[in-house]
């Protein structure tokens, strides 16, 4: 595939009006995004422009029977001004991933990583220094055909925006076992990174927020024994006697920041287990004494300590130790990202301004 793709660039940037200093999670946009049509079985219109509103038909497939798909990453610039993506490759493979189970096209490689490319450089002086902050880059395909009838679409459109970021979560959670509503079930769609699994938990999550928590930390959707992720990150549980995350299943989205931090951790010699984690584990382990750590992982969420979980009507405080293995894994994946550390994983990715396709 030659890639030709048309550029059209601001004639004036907004990011004088952008405070560095007090950024809000995904409420600023860059400059630009990047969009492409699939028609005729193949990938077609590359296009790097304005960000803008796109119109839409009424009858646009995606907005009917949910054929939507999205990954996250971020890019980060460290003291020298170099810019870099942690994995992108392992995006665009949970992409297609995706794409497959929703009966949709693959994104070839190339596409993926010259949309990330050519966005991010022109849009690099977006990119916050502010620790803690990056710029989050959503790359997402939806179907566009405008016929009414349940049927998978003929046509899609990919595309890439961004939004420079600070923490999604400013503090320690609070979350609630859920023991009734489901994320996910076997068969279903947990793996994938679609927009209707998100739809589907907005309910649940906002029943437990009015009780005061911060997240659902989802149960499997047989029995609600068992642990799987929270509403937006995979989970781990650390014990004296090992570090447990819930084995990945069809119910349950593989992380790439949860797969980073076990290659990490496996690496430097500590025990990660991955297997069916019951609550009634976690809850004995807990009156134990046994529950050192508790924290989440996720693009957005990195990483995040909880605080305490609650399982039928009763809370479980967590997290009382002073050195938190979790804060050493951020610490060490900044550190990467910024060319600080070495990256024996070959997970960093050096984006190049000479990479920049001019109009």
């Amino acid at each position: 595939m030659s890639l030709k793709i048309t550029t059209k660039l601001v004639e004036e940037s907004k990011i004088s009006s952008f405070d560095s200093e007090n950024i809000v999670f995904g409420h600023v946009f860059t400059d630009h995004m990047f969009s492409c049509d699939f028609r005729n079985n193949e990938w077609q219109n590359f296009r790097l422009e304005p960000f803008d509103n796109i119109s839409l038909s009424p009858t646009l497939s995606a907005l009917h029977y949910g054929q939507a798909i999205f990954e996250g990453m971020k890019a980060v610039k460290n003291t020298d001004g170099v810019i870099t993506l942690f994995r992108p490759l392992d995006n665009l493979a949970r992409l297609n991933r995706s794409a497959k189970r929703m009966c949709m096209p693959s994104l070839p490689a190339e596409v993926f990583m010259e949309a990330l490319q050519q966005l991010v450089v022109v849009d690099s002086a977006w990119i916050p220094t502010k620790e803690g902050s990056s710029l989050y880059i959503r790359p997402f395909m939806f179907a566009t055909d405008d016929y009414l009838g349940v049927k998978p679409s003929e046509s899609y459109r990919f595309m890439v925006y961004a939004c420079p970021v600070s923490s999604y979560y400013s503090h320690a959670l609070k979350v609630k076992v859920e023991e009734h509503y489901t994320r996910a079930s076997a068969g279903g769609v947990g793996a994938a990174k679609c927009a209707g699994n998100y739809a589907a938990s907005m309910y649940p999550t906002k029943l437990a927020q009015d009780e005061g928590f911060d997240q659902v930390l989802w149960t499997d959707g047989e029995t609600h024994s068992y642990l799987e992720e929270t509403g937006t990150s995979n989970v781990f549980v650390i014990t004296d006697e090992a570090i447990y995350t819930p084995e990945l299943s069809d119910s349950l989205l593989a992380g790439i920041t949860r797969d980073s931090i076990i290659k990490l951790l496996r690496s430097q010699g500590k025990n990660v287990i991955e297997t069916k984690v019951s609550v009634n584990d976690l809850v004995e382990w807990h009156n134990k004494g046994l529950v050192k750590e508790m924290f989440v992982s996720g693009t957005a969420a990195t990483v995040t300590n909880i605080e305490l979980f609650s399982y039928k009507g009763q809370s479980y405080k967590v997290n009382a130790i002073d050195n938190l293995l979790s804060t050493d894994i951020i610490k060490t994946f900044n550190q990467m990202k910024a060319l600080v550390l070495p990256d024996p994983f070959n997970w960093v990715t050096v984006v190049k301004a000479s990479e920049l396709i001019t109009p």
